[in-house]
């Protein structure tokens, strides 16, 4: 309740806990857990574990404060805290939410993407043999740099001292980790000034103080490029441009996309783990299938590019026909056309990264709702079902396959919106279906009168468009349908707010 976060130290971000209590209070209304979740990602984002000069989180914080993190950087985190701020941002309209995602994916898009349209894995936390040193900095430096006035405004907004803000710090040289540990209205009421004037001011601050570090050693960079990471970073762009309205982000997301499909892409249409300069290798894993098809549903719900979800129905159907436990089911860690092991284990802990199964679980029944697939829908229930003593055991252990449990009970939604995609006013339906604070639907464009979609959703051709191309909503839950509407107001009525 002091710091945000759960436990002690070492304390890592755990975005899925938040996208589950968000979903919890979506589905309950409990302004507890919603408490818990807006506590904890304000406190992270103004903590030493947020890179407050070059954006992006560090991998976990050290200590109980989110102060002193490990400062590594890994792909991963940026792309399930993206996923959390963006729903928290959805849920309460609050637009610092906004802000933290954009800082983030302009952290990925400048320092994490290759030429090529992938992301790279990971940057150290070491420069010239120190840990963090690329990150710190002493109030002399900044006086020299910054001049005094504006130097001394830094430090009062960031907590710097003459000699050193941590322990580490304080025994080499006064180092200090920028952070904050006000908010900017409490900032500006001390500052006495207005607050857009105070942020103006600071961030000519930060640009100047961003641009003296680039000339710095620059931690080492990990340029692999790993399916599964690239895949969690594709949802997020993508969900990112759906609720931000950001052209930029698809384009990132689906240049990812075009790289995973044919980069990492196997020649029997599986995936390969990894790539690095232009040659890829090693058996896709669990994790691979399951955040790559988590990534393309996303892009679907995006573009509505029916190629995507084709593709979404491949890499599904050959991860179960490669990865499924026929006998005590689940899916297995690793596929049965790879190396043989003495055993094939099974993960399910999602820990700070969801497993590869919780993902699936996840995944099958959104795909299986998209596309009225009763089969997809048996996959997921007999995922969740035999990790069913884990979640009853130890739940705050596997909050991603919590939220795929929930999904699944429901209530949740299928929306069919038929219409010109060219006419401004399905356009705008689209926008407003899509920022309904409902988390639990999906999207479907059906175009004027189902198209390209019938070959993979037969049933659209049987619902009734309008005949001038004007948008038409059917509100749909468990394999029955809404009569259609024009009124964004009875959608919303209908997707329960």
């Amino acid at each position: 309740e002091t710091y945000g976060g759960f436990g002690n130290a070492p304390k890592f971000p755990k975005p899925h806990d938040y996208l589950f209590l968000l979903k919890y209070y979506s589905r309950t209304k409990n302004a507890r857990a919603l408490a818990m979740t807006e506590k904890s990602l304000i406190e992270m984002r103004k903590g030493g574990m947020y890179d407050q000069i070059g954006f992006g989180f560090h991998r976990y914080s050290t200590d109980k404060s989110w102060l002193v993190p490990h400062f590594e950087k890994m792909l991963y985190d940026q792309a399930l805290l993206v996923h959390a701020y963006l729903e928290v941002y959805q849920v309460t309209g609050d637009q610092f939410y906004a802000d933290v995602v954009r800082e983030i994916l302009e952290y990925v898009e400048r320092d994490m993407t290759s030429p090529e349209g992938g992301f790279y894995s990971a940057e150290d936390a070491d420069s010239e043999g120190e840990e963090g040193l690329f990150y710190l900095w002493t109030t002399s430096e900044l006086d020299e740099l910054l001049g005094e006035s504006d130097s001394q405004l830094f430090q009062r907004i960031m907590n710097i001292r003459g000699n050193g803000n941590w322990n580490e710090g304080r025994r080499h040289g006064g180092t200090n980790i920028p952070h904050l540990k006000q908010t900017w209205s409490q900032l500006a009421r001390v500052n006495q000034t207005n607050e857009d004037d105070l942020k103006s001011r600071y961030e000519k601050i930060r640009v100047k103080l961003f641009n003296v570090r680039e000339e710095r050693v620059h931690p080492q960079k990990d340029d692999k490029i790993l399916s599964d990471w690239n895949g969690l970073m594709i949802s997020a762009f993508a969900k990112a441009a759906v609720v931000l309205n950001e052209e930029k982000y698809t384009v990132l997301a689906e240049n990812a996309a075009n790289y995973a499909l044919t980069i990492l892409r196997a020649k029997d249409g599986g995936l390969l783990k990894r790539s690095r300069k232009g040659e890829a290798g090693l058996h896709g894993l669990i994790e691979d299938y399951s955040f790559v098809i988590w990534g393309l549903i996303e892009l679907y719900q995006l573009t509505f590019n029916v190629d995507y979800l084709e593709t979404a129905v491949e890499l599904s159907d050959y991860q179960f026909e490669h990865f499924w436990d026929s006998q005590g089911h689940g899916f297995f860690f690793t596929p049965d056309n790879g190396e043989q092991l003495l055993v094939r284990s099974k993960e399910v802990y999602d820990g700070a990264i969801p497993s590869g199964n919780s993902v699936a679980a996840y995944n099958f029944i959104r795909l299986g709702r998209i596309l009225s697939r009763a089969d997809y829908e048996d996959i997921s229930h007999q995922t969740m079902t035999a990790f069913a003593r884990n979640l009853n055991r130890s739940g705050s252990g596997y909050t991603l396959m919590l939220q795929g449990v929930e999904y699944f009970y429901g209530p949740s939604y299928e929306v069919l919106i038929f219409g010109d995609p060219k006419s401004a006013q399905t356009q705008k339906m689209i926008t407003e279906v899509r920022n309904i604070p409902q988390p639990n639907k999906v999207v479907v464009f059906a175009g004027k009168d189902g198209g390209d979609l019938q070959s993979l959703i037969p049933f659209v051709g049987m619902y009734p468009s309008s005949n001038d191309g004007s948008p038409l909503v059917y509100v749909c839950q468990n394999y029955s349908c809404n009569l259609p509407t024009d009124d964004i107001n009875k959608v919303k009525s209908q997707l329960g707010n």
